[in-house]
């Protein structure tokens, strides 16, 4: 590839982070507008997957600002999936499919801020502290929901 084709891929990769840094507080917004409550759980964890990489990029920028900002994103983010998806009142195990897609999507945003947080230097670790916290907990109770045997 020539130089000039990887300076249009930078170009373009800087562009894309500064658009989502821009967008990630307004698809949180666009989730509460949604009126299916397990369409506004996709869209939320999504908004995480967005504001996880805005932690990416921020932390790299050496930005912590963002960094707690966009962490703080992702709490909020799952935390809606989360209770749009027990609004629905449907049981997990009968309908699993937006419980069980929301579980994986949880585990996989976890697994990747977790491998993400052992990367960052020790003292800038503890700001992802409460976003690590928050997908644990989500994970661990759609998983119990999908997994728990009848309700006695």
């Amino acid at each position: 590839m020539t130089g000039m084709g990887r300076g249009w891929q930078a170009l373009a990769a800087v562009a894309l982070a500064g658009a989502l840094a821009a967008s990630a507080h307004a698809d949180l917004k666009a989730a509460l507008a949604e009126v299916n409550l397990e369409k506004r759980s996709k869209l939320a964890l999504d908004n995480a997957e967005a504001a996880y990489q805005i932690v990416r990029s921020g932390y790299e920028k050496g930005d912590n600002a963002q960094v707690a900002a966009a962490a703080k994103e992702i709490v909020e983010s799952v935390d809606l999936a989360y209770t749009s998806l027990k609004a629905t009142g449907k049981d997990p195990r009968k309908s699993p499919k937006w419980f069980k897609r929301a579980e994986i999507e949880t585990r996989d945003l976890l697994r990747r801020l977790s491998g993400f947080q052992e990367q960052m230097s020790f003292d800038d670790r503890p700001l992802l502290d409460p976003a690590k916290t928050t997908l644990q907990q989500v994970h661990d109770s759609l998983l119990v929901g999908l997994m728990e045997g009848k309700h006695k």
